[in-house]
């Protein structure tokens, strides 16, 4: 069955970019990508992908044109004209509405297939679908790093049950499965 999976970092604070939307806090953390939780395994587990605008410009703007690493179909949420990775399947789109999301999220799970929905960031993106109840997992790298401000990691209330807890490296890491209402 697909699930949808925000699989990100976060601060000790609670935030995956800084103020100025830099990544540097985390990019100088120790971490095993064939760990506890690890990407290696994560991406695996990938069918389908979908970022908001902010997280897409800034692999443009520091990644620079190999970046994109991803073979799965991808939606970035916008809407502003952006460049493409040459060659990537990327789809720009608009959300405008719930009726907008649940049509996107439809495409996303039809496009993974067997395996599950990741939803890259950042926080506003996974809160659109924790609102709209398509959010099944959370999963989390916690880094012991605070910054005080910055673009909050999910910024909406959502009730979760700890289903793994580990150490990767410096990271805490967690994964919780998202509780309905009723």
């Amino acid at each position: 069955m697909t699930r949808t999976v925000y699989y990100t970092a976060t601060t000790l604070d609670g935030f995956i970019a800084d103020p100025q939307h830099s990544l540097d806090w985390l990019l100088t953390r120790e971490a095993d990508h064939e760990g506890a939780m690890g990407y290696k395994a994560f991406e695996k587990t990938v069918g389908s992908l979908v970022m908001g605008a902010s997280t897409y410009q800034w692999l443009r703007d520091n990644g620079g044109p190999d970046a994109w690493t991803y073979d799965q179909p991808a939606w970035v949420l916008t809407h502003r004209t952006m460049e493409p990775y040459a060659g990537a399947d990327i789809r720009f789109t608009a959300v405008d509405s719930r009726e907008d999301l649940l049509a996107l999220h439809a495409e996303l799970v039809a496009a993974a297939g067997d395996l599950d929905v990741w939803v890259v960031g950042g926080g506003p993106v996974a809160a659109q679908f924790a609102d709209a109840g398509l959010l099944d997992e959370v999963a989390v790298s916690i880094a012991p790093v605070t910054l005080g401000a910055g673009a909050p990691l999910l910024p909406t209330h959502v009730e979760l049950v700890t289903r793994e807890v580990a150490q990767n490296g410096e990271f805490a890491v967690v994964r919780y499965d998202v509780v309905r209402p009723g």
